[in-house]
């Protein structure tokens, strides 16, 4: 569960056209990509190696491939910073994400724990007021609070169901709106490359020491596929996501994300045998209606704007 697409398209005609089917496809397999990560990462803690040696191997392998990808030895874009403060805290946000995620995996259900990361865009949607000065109207907030509904349906805090897992997906939630809110600040000031690069290098580097100390060698070549595997997920998923975004504009890709919810129902139950209760469903519908109508709002509310710059 790496990445909600942010609201930026990458030309500006495409939102006037139809969404080609090259693109649904590509968004699809993106998320597809996320949940077969996250599949392998509960695989991975489940079978006892230690969360942060998981994480700091996703993130290794992310680095080591994004450095090929962008040929790092020719490019010195890639590691000039503008904003280094801020790159910084983004590059320490995204680790602790995913720590908390694959520590939230250990117990939780992989349709438990997607259904409360997709909150992430009302959350993104509530904070971008104080933290951007995006502030949301009032529809916009209403469906905050129905979305919220729909976590607290899923989480049922004061029951058995809420638990320590809960806590740690709940912070993933946090952790990663507060790097997506980054993100959208940074798109425009930092190369696509260093955003990429130091998203994942500073986890690299920073993570080594307690992954070492932590850490086991791999129990079997499967085991060690899949370790490495996680990165290439992880950049495979953000590579389909770019090209999607190429093709259609951000606003026709993001609704996407909820396919997510799917492809990890699906795999929770042929990989682990995991069925979601009715709870767990009925907060996840929700969830992802209140999140779809906040995306077509904030949709609406951008082609209005163009139209109103068109006309000065």
């Amino acid at each position: 569960m790496d990445h909600i697409p942010n609201h930026r398209p990458a030309r500006h005609d495409v939102d006037r056209e139809a969404m080609p089917p090259v693109a649904m496809v590509l968004a699809l397999c993106t998320f597809m990509s996320f949940a077969v990560l996250d599949t392998g990462a509960k695989y991975l803690v489940t079978a006892g190696y230690a969360a942060i040696f998981v994480v700091w191997c996703r993130f290794l392998s992310h680095a080591v491939i994004s450095f090929i990808v962008f040929q790092g030895w020719r490019r010195a874009d890639m590691y000039r910073m503008k904003n280094a403060p801020l790159q910084v805290l983004r590059g320490l946000l995204l680790p602790a994400t995913t720590l908390f995620n694959f520590l939230a995996l250990r117990e939780l259900q992989l349709a438990q724990t997607i259904s409360i990361f997709l909150s992430v865009p009302m959350l993104v949607t509530a904070m971008a007021g104080p933290l951007l000065g995006e502030w949301a109207g009032p529809r916009r907030w209403a469906a905050i609070m129905v979305g919220f509904l729909g976590v607290l349906i899923v989480v049922r805090p004061g029951t058995d169901v809420f638990s320590v897992s809960i806590v740690w997906s709940i912070l993933a939630t946090i952790t990663y709106s507060l790097y997506s809110i980054l993100t959208r600040n940074l798109a425009m000031k930092e190369s696509q490359s260093s955003l990429v690069f130091y998203s994942c290098i500073f986890a690299a580097i920073l993570m080594a020491p307690p992954a070492l100390i932590y850490g086991q060698m791999p129990a079997s070549v499967f085991d060690v596929v899949l370790l490495a595997s996680l990165g290439a997920l992880g950049m495979g998923g953000h590579a389909l996501l770019v090209k999607a975004s190429r093709l259609a504009s951000a606003s026709k890709v993001a609704p996407f994300v909820y396919s997510q919810l799917l492809w990890m129902t699906a795999l929770g139950f042929i990989v682990f045998g995991d069925v979601p209760d009715g709870w767990t469903i009925a907060g996840a519908s929700i969830i992802c209606l209140s999140g779809i109508y906040i995306m077509n709002r904030e949709r609406q509310i951008a082609r209005r704007e163009r139209k109103l710059a068109a006309t000065r």
